[in-house]
C-alpha cells in the first residue's frame, strides 16, 4: 500500500533521528558535559516524565490541528531542543536539563501520532482483522533496525572523525556534539520533509488523519 510505504519512510527517518541521540546521550553526559554521574539518572528520567506528562497536550493539539500537522510541529519541537546543544559546554548541566525536557515534550508526538496513523491507515486497507500482523511485523521491525544502525552508524562516524568514548580534548568533543545535536536536526528535518512530500500533500493516502483523534 503506498500510504503504508510513505508513512513507514517518515517513521525509520524520524526515528533513526530520535536513535541517533539515545545511542550517544552517555558518551554525550560524561565526556562534553562531564556532569558528575549522579545526574545521569535524572537527565533520563527527566526526558521520559516529559514524555508522559505532554501526551494530554498533545491529544490537545491533535483534535485542533490534526495527526499530520501535529507530528510536523513535534519534530519542529525537537531540532529546537538539539540545535541548542552546540551551544553546550563542560557543566552546563541546567542546559541540558531544557534540553531533556524538550525533547522529552518532542517524544510525545512521536509516541502518540505515528500509531495513530497506522491504525487509520490499516482500516483504510480494509486489513483489519486480516493481515494487520503484517503492518505491525513490518512496523516493529523498523523499530529495531532503528536502533541498529543509530548505532552502525553514529559510533563509526564518530570514530572517523577522532573520538572515541573517553576522550575529553576539543576536537573529540567537537565532533562528539555535532554527532548529539546536529545530526539528529538534519534527519528530523529530512523526516519533515518526507511527512510534507508523501503524506500531508497526499491526505488521501491516509483518510481521515488531519480530523481523527488516535485510539487509546
Amino acid at each position: 500500500h503506498t500510504g503504508f510505504r510513505r508513512l513507514l519512510m517518515v517513521y525509520m527517518v524520524n526515528g533513526l533521528a530520535s536513535a541517533v541521540p539515545a545511542t550517544l546521550v552517555l558518551f554525550f553526559v560524561q565526556d562534553l558535559l562531564q556532569a558528575p554521574k549522579s545526574m545521569e539518572p535524572l537527565f533520563l528520567s527527566l526526558y521520559f516524565a516529559a514524555g508522559a506528562v505532554s501526551f494530554p497536550l498533545w491529544l490537545w493539539v491533535i483534535d485542533r490541528i490534526g495527526l499530520l500537522r501535529t507530528w510536523a510541529c513535534g519534530m519542529a519541537l525537537s531540532v529546537l531542543a538539539f540545535v541548542s546543544v552546540v551551544t553546550l559546554s563542560a557543566g552546563a548541566t541546567t542546559g541540558f536539563l531544557l534540553v531533556c525536557a524538550l525533547s522529552g515534550m518532542a517524544l510525545g508526538a512521536d509516541l502518540t501520532v505515528p500509531g495513530a496513523l497506522l491504525n487509520q491507515l490499516i482500516d483504510l486497507c480494509g486489513e483489519r482483522g486480516r493481515t494487520d500482523g503484517a503492518f505491525m511485523g513490518w512496523w516493529n521491525l523498523a523499530t529495531k533496525l532503528n536502533l541498529a544502525l543509530a548505532a552502525g552508524l553514529s559510533l563509526p562516524l564518530l570514530g572517523l572523525w577522532g573520538y572515541s568514548p573517553g576522550q575529553q580534548d576539543a576536537d573529540a568533543v567537537l565532533a562528539l556534539g555535532l554527532a548529539y545535536g546536529l545530526l539528529p536536526c538534519v534527519l528530523k528535518c529530512l523526516a519533515g520533509l518526507a511527512l510534507y512530500i508523501g503524506l500531508m500533500r497526499r491526505s488521501d493516502l491516509i483518510s481521515g488523519s488531519e480530523t481523527a483523534h488516535p485510539s487509546a
